[in-house]
């Protein structure tokens, strides 16, 4: 039976949250403390945040969009957990400006990457709000999943782009401005001085799955959930994974 406490029980989202679950847990032994002060940056309307305020712990989600924080608002109203949820609007550049340096335990840096101007910053920024035994959830686009998923559509020339395209974009028409690779996100993290816990791969094979084998098949939603689990964390896969998962603590 999939958790209820999972943003979606997804494909999207299942690795991740299964991560950042048993990380959470291990923060609250390790702080003492059954609540633990969560920030959620580019959180938008709280597919991460919400759960996280269910599991009892308080979250403040910065993003640039009112509209999605709107949203946020209501739906943690829904869930009955609004008062552990608190919306914030800014972004990665100016994220002081809304928050204090060094006051959570964890900080979520979730579909952030892609789109700052300077990622080094941005996972600087995530680093500093962090307490000094903080952990940090990075997730961003993986290049390889791009590229798999171009040439399988025979996109070639796309997919050679994207290959050798420094943002990792196959064309004009690409929605994603930035792309990395398994190793540009442990750099960028290290950089900061957090040690790299776990890379996992996410989205391995959903996306290349067709929908309607996963919907009309008996037990091949689990079936796939349970491979994404597995795959997730074999360093061989996580070039072809269309998202990749960080996560990294401070010593």
């Amino acid at each position: 039976m999939s958790d209820p406490l999972r943003p979606r029980a997804s494909l999207r989202t299942a690795v991740v949250w299964d991560v950042l679950k048993d990380a959470l847990e291990r923060r609250v032994k390790a702080a003492g403390r059954d609540a633990l002060d969560v920030l959620d940056t580019g959180g938008g309307t709280g597919n991460f945040a919400v759960p996280v305020a269910r599991l009892g712990h308080r979250v403040t989600v910065v993003d640039p969009s009112p509209n999605a924080l709107f949203a946020l608002e209501r739906r943690a109203a829904e869930a009955g957990v609004a008062d552990r949820v608190r919306a914030v609007q800014g972004d990665a550049h100016g994220l002081f400006d809304v928050v204090e340096r060094g006051g959570y335990d964890t900080v979520l840096c979730h579909g952030v990457l892609e789109y700052v101007d300077d990622p080094a910053e941005g996972v600087r920024n995530a680093v500093e709000a962090l307490r000094p035994a903080g952990t940090l959830s990075l997730l961003a686009a993986g290049l390889g999943g791009a590229v798999l998923a171009r040439a399988l559509a025979g996109h070639f020339t796309e997919a050679h782009h994207a290959l050798t395209d420094p943002a990792g974009r196959w064309g004009e028409g690409d929605p994603m401005p930035r792309r990395f690779t398994a190793d540009q996100l442990a750099e960028l993290v290290s950089a900061t001085g957090l040690q790299v816990g776990a890379v996992h791969g996410v989205r391995v094979f959903a996306d290349l799955v067709p929908g309607v084998l996963v919907d009309t098949e008996p037990g091949a939603m689990e079936a796939l959930l349970k491979l994404e689990a597995a795959a997730a964390e074999q360093p061989a896969f996580h070039s072809v994974a269309t998202q990749l998962h960080v996560l990294a603590e401070r010593d």
